[in-house]
């Protein structure tokens, strides 16, 4: 086997805590190490193998930890692994594993890992992230996904308590990228086993990371405790963790001056304001997430949008620039691609709509538009979906009235998060705003949600779309194939692309240690402290 960190010296670093919280020169701790953040919505769930949501995996890395964790800037840094090797072949990887104890003091090992994965892919679990561990490519994960395997024949097995094998179906180079995920992550056999679905109740749950979880009043506030169990706890300075769950974000932002809350989003159009006048608190940096309305090509959707010139007029009179320069305004950027612009080796396609002025793209898709049957005097009607927030409204808002013009008449239809993620996932919709999140920093992140086999909840399929992201988990460039795929989804439009995030809050500066370059905004509350003020 190839070792892959070839030095003494390197893996003995690795060895050592992955993260060491160490206050700045001049800074004195504060007494109380309280941090408060905001939660736009209730977490659903707890369970690693059934989250789906940006916040719910917030509060996971609180509770668990994976074999990887990741730096201040993204970088990959040793989690649970201590060290790990790699076959000549590329396709096999060694773990060792760390001495460390779920927070009830039972040792955490290997078998710990392999029971999550198999379960993560076992059909009974239904877990909307099994496509994950098929995209890391790990040996057998579509079989078993299809039905065609048994989930103990996955290409994962504890050698020892301390010693994990992975084993990949082709060379991944950005396999240790994907270690860092909630779907990762070990849980503790013999009390899922003992619990069943009741297990992450606060009563029960049981986890490896730096907290353990306080309560949990859904759609109010989670609460989170410093773990003394955790094998780091002697680095971790943050004492206790609370989401606070306000629905209106103008609501969260008077809450956050009061005092309130540490760390609050920025509503839409607020950020110039702010940002001049606390210019110490206001924060805009890139985030790697791109929102989108995803288009219900599915039997239960509307028989217009399945007119590809229907989607693509859509497409083309949706005016992004006015959206993130004059509604938005917090450094987001006008998206013409479903990959952000700023995922690491990523170049989106050139050409294409983003280089038509505007009053082109309008005639062109007027003349799309009356070539399907439809105009203003025989309008296409849809209704678009949204999850209750004031920057979703206001884009809502917004886009009816850039396609009313054209005949193009969109009804609004605003539902709490919880209904509009479960209409996403069983086809119950026509429009849906939909926003994806980087789950590791390369393209294939976002370009798997469109596969037919994928998240995809439109349920748009391509057979070469398909082959080109088959043949990009073994390519050596992989850039031209992204670049095509990027092109058929500017072709067909399945979802219409609206703009690449940025990250926009309000972060009061006595806590230290949230990271500013990571684009994937990943933070872990280990690594934060506040400041005596």
């Amino acid at each position: 086997m190839t070792k892959l960190f070839a030095t003494t010296a390197l893996l003995t670093a690795l060895a050592m805590p992955a993260f060491a919280v160490q206050p700045a020169e001049g800074e004195t701790l504060a007494e109380n190490q309280t941090y408060t953040y905001w939660l736009l919505d209730a977490i659903k769930s707890l369970d690693p193998a059934l989250n789906t949501d940006v916040e719910g995996s917030d509060a996971l890395r609180s509770l668990f930890e994976g074999l990887m964790t990741e730096s201040a800037t993204g970088e990959m840094i040793p989690g649970m692994a201590e060290s790990h090797e790699l076959s000549d072949d590329g396709l096999t990887y060694t773990f060792t594993l760390r001495e460390a104890t779920w927070s009830n003091g039972d040792p955490v090992t290997a078998d710990d890992f392999v029971f999550a994965w198999q379960r993560v892919v076992t059909p009974e679990t239904a877990s909307e992230y099994a496509w994950y561990i098929e995209l890391m490519n790990i040996d057998n994960a579509t079989a078993i996904i299809a039905g065609e395997m048994t989930p103990d024949q996955l290409g994962v097995a504890a050698l020892d308590d301390r010693t994990l094998q992975v084993t990949l179906s082709a060379p991944t180079p950005y396999f240790l990228n994907t270690l860092s995920h909630a779907t990762t992550y070990p849980v503790p056999r013999a009390v899922v086993e003992e619990h069943g679905t009741a297990w992450t109740q606060p009563a029960n749950i049981v986890g490896n990371g730096a907290y353990t979880l306080a309560s949990h009043n859904l759609g109010v506030e989670i609460v989170f405790q410093k773990n003394p169990g955790y094998y780091d706890a002697d680095n971790v300075v943050m004492e206790t963790v609370r989401g606070v769950t306000v629905n209106d974000t103008n609501v969260a932002l008077t809450r956050y001056q009061a005092g309130e809350l540490d760390r609050v989003q920025i509503p839409a159009g607020q950020f110039p304001r702010l940002s001049e006048q606390f210019p110490d608190q206001a924060v805009s940096v890139p985030q790697g997430c791109s929102y989108a309305y995803v288009l219900n090509l599915g039997e239960t959707g509307p028989e217009a949008l399945k007119d590809q010139r229907v989607r693509e007029a859509m497409a083309l009179s949706l005016n992004r620039e006015v959206i993130v320069d004059q509604v938005l305004q917090g450094g987001q950027r006008a998206a013409y691609s479903w990959t952000h612009w700023a995922i690491d080796g990523f170049a989106a396609p050139e050409g294409g709509m983003q280089d038509m002025p505007m009053d082109q793209r309008l005639e062109r898709a007027r003349e799309l538009l009356a070539e399907a049957g439809y105009g203003p005097d025989n309008p296409v009607r849809l209704q678009l979906q949204y999850n209750t927030d004031e920057s979703h409204r206001l884009l809502a808002i917004a886009a009816q009235q850039f396609w009313r013009p054209l005949g193009i008449q969109v009804e609004l239809n605003n539902v709490e998060w919880a209904v509009h993620t479960d209409r996403l996932q069983s086809g119950n919709f026509e429009v849906a705003r939909y926003a994806w999140c980087a789950d590791y920093n390369e393209a294939s992140t976002f370009l798997d949600w469109f596969r037919t086999d994928g998240y995809n909840s439109g349920k748009w399929s391509n057979a070469e779309y398909d082959q080109l992201l088959a043949d990009a988990r073994t390519a050596e460039d992989t850039a031209p194939l992204y670049q095509r795929a990027e092109e058929i989804l500017a072709e067909e439009v399945p979802a219409v692309f609206v703009y690449h995030y940025a990250k926009v809050d309000m972060i009061n500066p006595a806590i230290k240690g949230l990271p500013r370059e990571n684009l994937l905004n990943t933070w872990y509350a280990k690594d934060l402290y506040r400041v005596a003020e």
